[in-house]
């Protein structure tokens, strides 16, 4: 099933996620299912749930945007435990569609969560996928990529996106 991706102006997007707890289900393992088909929809390479309206601490990450089953990863209840280097690329977000800047991220990061059935794993990341990660890990906080930019470039974006709102051209 493809989820409406909820737009930035959404209070979802600005608050922390709730941790995964009940794990192995056939309901969590659909949901991740769903989130992977959404995200391709929306071409995009990573997707956190607080993006389809749930505030669960899950997110999808498929670098390779569907043309490589092996770079599926699948976060639950993620956190950074060790970052490395520095590195400025542009990021678009699939909540805030339209608008892309550069952003400053770790370069390498390794991630500690868990699988769908509660297993404890750690995936090691470097460039595309570890800012991938940063950035859906970041919605699970409640952060949006606007957050990274600076206050100049962040009200320049607000005010186009409250125009667009205002013209009915974003829902």
């Amino acid at each position: 099933m493809v989820y409406k991706v909820v737009k930035y102006g959404d209070p979802v997007l600005e608050t922390p996620a709730a941790p995964v707890e009940n794990f192995g289900t056939e309901e969590l393992r659909q949901l991740v299912e769903d989130m992977f088909e959404t995200m391709y929809a929306s071409r995009g390479i990573g997707l956190a749930a607080p993006q389809i309206g749930i505030s669960k601490r899950l997110a999808v990450v498929d670098t390779s945007a569907g043309e490589d089953t092996e770079m599926r990863r699948v976060l639950i209840n993620p956190e950074i435990t060790f970052r490395e280097g520095k590195e400025v690329d542009e990021e678009g977000c699939l909540s805030i569609p339209g608008f892309r800047e550069n952003v400053t991220r770790a370069k390498a990061i390794v991630v500690k969560g868990q699988d769908v059935f509660g297993n404890p794993v750690e995936i090691p990341a470097e460039d595309l996928m570890a800012r991938a990660f940063q950035h859906e890990i970041d919605h699970l906080d409640g952060v949006l990529f606007l957050r990274h930019l600076s206050p100049l470039k962040r009200d320049v974006i607000r005010r186009k996106i409250r125009k667009l709102q205002q013209a009915g051209e974003w829902e």
